[in-house]
């Protein structure tokens, strides 16, 4: 295999964490080169104070921080509300959303810095590598990769811990850590150490963006939630951007304990991981959103997209964001939603969100055919021959095979 040459100036996805602060020292040790670092605001909140100072210290050239959360809110989260995309029927794709339009920046970064290459803080188990590089590799991809976990000689957060003492970065002055975290506007994940057991219930103090369901308002919190195009334009009558509606779902969601889940999925890679999410915001626009859609939707239309919204949230899952396939599944999306059009509104309730109400102006629900009164729009007696051809194929083989 050719060796890459050695990079002159490497952009660096960083978090300030004790993974991304030892891997900006290794970068300046291994190659001798200036290193970026770079974070994005994706709705981290407290986590990003002190970050400029402390990458500066940790021997970074520049250290941009970017607020992103708007683009991420309206660009990522919401198409995907659109097209009603949840991984394994369960996982609402918080990370895998933030990290196509983390690594988008990090490449105009680049180009504007004169980098030549990316590297990350993700390991060689998970979905965040591929994530990231794909893509790097859409979106430029004549720079080089640098991903530590796969190159070198660390065995485990131990060693890190003791190379960052050794060069004076600050770090948990422990090796041991009950799980590790990331959070964004979509959603707070929480995985490994105690969680790693999947039959270890998650300890109350460690959820942030929600409260217990037991311990929710014993008063139901209703909201109507108004949409256009299958985007949510408006919570009770006021008028927000996408950022201001995910900001205030999340709060009154996690309020009322909503969107909090426990699952085993498959990750990219083949490795079967335990995860526990808090998506309070989400939960609420996918529930409201897909009740949208009973009404506006043809049936065919809303069938044949159910079933495309398992397919396009395997594409989010596994960091496609922008492969051909991607930018198709996302026009097909899109243009369903022309009619989604109206207001649901949505009881929450001690851990749960119910759809009480829709309605819109653009409904093809009509009480006069599905009424169980005496109605003029209706023969039944129409029905009678279509079941006939309908169930004729099933007829003859009965006939022939029994």
């Amino acid at each position: 295999m050719k060796e890459k040459p050695a990079p002159k100036k490497i952009v660096l996805a960083y978090s300030g964490g004790l993974d991304t602060s030892v891997i900006l020292a290794w970068l300046k040790d291994t190659y001798g080169c200036e290193v970026v670092a770079f974070c994005a605001d994706v709705g981290q909140k407290e986590e990003l104070t002190g970050l400029e100072e402390k990458g500066k210290n940790t021997g970074a050239s520049k250290v941009y921080i970017q607020d992103l959360r708007l683009e991420f809110a309206r660009d990522f989260i919401f198409p995907a509300i659109r097209g009603n995309a949840i991984y394994e029927m369960r996982y609402l794709l918080g990370t895998s959303l933030a990290r196509p339009l983390i690594a988008k920046a990090m490449a105009e970064v680049a180009t504007k810095e004169g980098a030549d290459a990316f590297s990350h803080g993700a390991t060689g188990k998970g979905n965040d590598q591929v994530r990231f590089e794909l893509t790097f590799k859409a979106l430029s991809p004549n720079l080089q990769i640098i991903a530590p976990w796969r190159t070198w000689d660390f065995g485990g957060r131990a060693d890190l811990i003791e190379y960052a003492k050794k060069k004076g970065i600050p770090v948990p002055v422990t090796a041991a850590k009950p799980y590790s975290m990331d959070r964004n506007l979509m959603h707070l994940s929480f995985e490994g150490g105690i969680l790693e057991d999947p039959f270890n219930e998650p300890k109350e103090d460690m959820f942030i963006l929600t409260v217990s369901p037991e311990k929710a308002p014993d008063k139901p919190t209703y909201l109507e939630l108004d949409f256009e195009n299958g985007d949510c334009v408006a919570i009770d009558g006021k008028k927000m951007n996408p950022l201001e509606v995910m900001e205030t779902l999340n709060d009154l969601g996690g309020k009322n304990g909503v969107g909090r889940v426990d699952i085993v999925e498959n990750r990219l890679v083949g490795i079967k991981s335990r995860g526990v999410y808090e998506t309070p915001g989400g939960t609420i626009l996918h529930i409201a959103h897909r009740d949208l859609e009973s009404i506006t939707l043809d049936r065919d239309t809303q069938h044949k997209k159910d079933e495309l919204s398992q397919e396009f949230a395997r594409y989010i899952y596994n960091g496609q964001w922008y492969s051909n396939q991607m930018n198709a599944l996302r026009a097909y999306m899109d243009y369903t939603q022309k009619y989604v059009n109206g207001t649901v509104r949505v009881k929450l309730y001690k851990g749960n969100c119910t759809v009480v109400g829709r309605k819109s102006n653009k409904s093809l629900y009509n009480a006069g055919l599905s009424t169980f009164e005496k109605e003029e729009l209706y023969n039944q007696y129409d029905a009678e021959g279509f079941i006939n051809l309908y169930g004729l194929p099933m007829k003859e083989w009965a006939r022939v095979n029994k």
